[in-house]
């Protein structure tokens, strides 16, 4: 075992960002089941800071600011909705979240569907169009 990663709760943290952030919390913690644990926002009402835990492991996001870290990143509506990466959830019931995505009018990309190396999913963008992918196979079992 490597002596580089900290031994913490969560390792790897994607980190994002929204250009309604409050909304994106908001839809995530509904739609996804995550947990808002820390909002900071600003004077605006746009997002300082915020993290989002979903069992074990969380995302940290913030509003769009035009920062030096901020001039790196590009927004999926600036690049015709393509994304270069996603975050998929180890969910208990794929088909339940797929039906909230739904009812949240989340776009379906991939239907749901039992995928030959195990487990139940499917992938959606959010209302920002960033990519998630929801499934029940577990890589860790």
């Amino acid at each position: 075992m490597s002596s580089i990663p900290k031994q913490t709760r969560c390792n790897v943290i994607p980190c994002m960002r929204y250009r309604d952030a409050p909304a994106a919390i908001d839809w995530l913690c509904t739609t996804f089941g995550f947990e808002a644990t820390l909002v900071v926002p600003n004077e605006d009402g746009s997002i300082a800071h915020a993290q989002l835990s979903f069992g074990n492991s969380m995302i940290m996001l913030g509003s769009v600011f035009d920062t030096e870290f901020g001039r790196l990143m590009k927004q999926p509506s600036e690049i015709g909705q393509f994304n270069t990466q996603s975050s998929y959830l180890v969910v208990n019931d794929a088909d339940k979240v797929y039906a909230r995505v739904k009812e949240a009018r989340g776009e379906i990309l991939l239907d749901i569907k039992d995928e030959d190396y195990g487990g139940r999913g499917f992938t959606c963008r959010d209302p920002e169009g960033h990519i998630w992918s929801i499934g029940t196979y577990d890589p860790a079992d």
